[in-house]
């Protein structure tokens, strides 16, 4: 009895040996993320059921970025990305990835800028992390859980799920509703690889429809940091403001089960003035008391009526 007591205990400590491992190389990668980077953007529509539908153009572009941490735990872990632009000139707060490991709650993307809570058991998440993907006003994009694989020196993240349209084609489109994302993220020798094939879906009360599929191919190659120095104090004169703006919004989301967004108020987009609060904050030093005040005011102006 006496053996089978130690062999049973020393497989658990194998397993317990070989989690933790496992936990810290997904770790070290989601770090790894974070950096100085030229970014590359390409999509292309591939396929479409409908025999009269006309492909759109495909879209090529390309931008620096910095991507830095800005909350490390050991089950959590906050980057946020900063486009920069003219050299290194102009900043703009980009989007922010929130990784959460065997989280059991997801905001889950619905339809016409909303979202609905939903609660996961921990069979669905062992082992997973989810990328919880920010808009640049720190309003709620998309929530994807997906595994870490780690196999042959090849570090890779795999989910799908649901988004709005991306800010490429929200402002010209009007053809479908939902982009239903299929991510693989993967780290390269010069950075890493958001490779992506959606499937572009009009969502009504009778089911979804497939409109188009579409094949995405985001690089971020490491590049030189000396070139990011405004963007490094830009951020420190206005991560002050988008600490309470992420604090806000967490009290926010923990108080709905559901949220829709109106996409303006008063002719202006959310993140208008978001932005216009964040270099107002910047320039007159504003108190964190402040800060919150004035952006709780903002994001219950966006609020829509909730449901019932």
């Amino acid at each position: 009895m006496k053996k089978l007591q130690l062999l049973f205990a020393l497989i658990f400590s194998v397993l317990s040996v070989t989690a933790q491992n496992k936990l810290d190389q997904d770790r070290e990668a989601i770090k790894s993320l974070a950096g100085f980077y030229k970014v590359t953007f390409n999509y292309a529509e591939t396929f479409s059921p409908n025999d009269d539908y006309k492909f759109h153009e495909r879209h090529r572009s390309s931008a620096k970025e910095i991507a830095i941490i800005l909350e490390e735990t050991p089950k959590k872990i906050v980057i946020q990305h900063l486009l920069v632009m003219r050299g290194d000139s102009m900043i703009i707060k980009h989007w922010r990835e929130d990784w959460t490991y065997e989280d059991t709650q997801i905001l889950a993307y619905d339809k016409e800028n909303a979202w609905k809570k939903v609660t996961l058991s921990a069979n669905d998440v062992k082992g997973k992390w989810t990328q919880k993907v920010f808009q640049v006003d720190d309003s709620p994009r998309y929530q994807a859980i997906g595994s870490w694989v780690h196999v042959d020196g090849r570090h890779q993240w795999q989910s799908n799920t649901d988004s709005p349209l991306p800010r490429r084609e929200s402002t010209e489109r009007n053809d479908y509703n939902v982009l239903n994302r299929g991510n693989n993220l993967y780290l390269t020798a010069n950075g890493w690889m958001f490779e992506q094939d959606n499937k572009k879906i009009i969502r009504s009360e009778s089911g979804d429809k497939l409109v188009a599929m579409e094949k995405g191919l985001e690089e971020f190659i490491k590049t030189d940091p000396k070139s990011f120095g405004y963007a490094q104090t830009w951020w420190k004169q206005q991560e002050g403001f988008w600490k309470d703006a992420r604090a806000t919004w967490d009290v926010v989301f923990a108080e709905n089960n559901y949220i829709k967004l109106n996409l303006k108020i008063d002719n202006k987009l959310l993140y208008e003035q978001f932005f216009a609060l964040g270099d107002q904050s910047a320039k007159e030093k504003w108190s964190s008391e402040k800060n919150k005040e004035n952006i709780k005011k903002v994001i219950d102006a966006y609020l829509a009526k909730k449901a019932s």
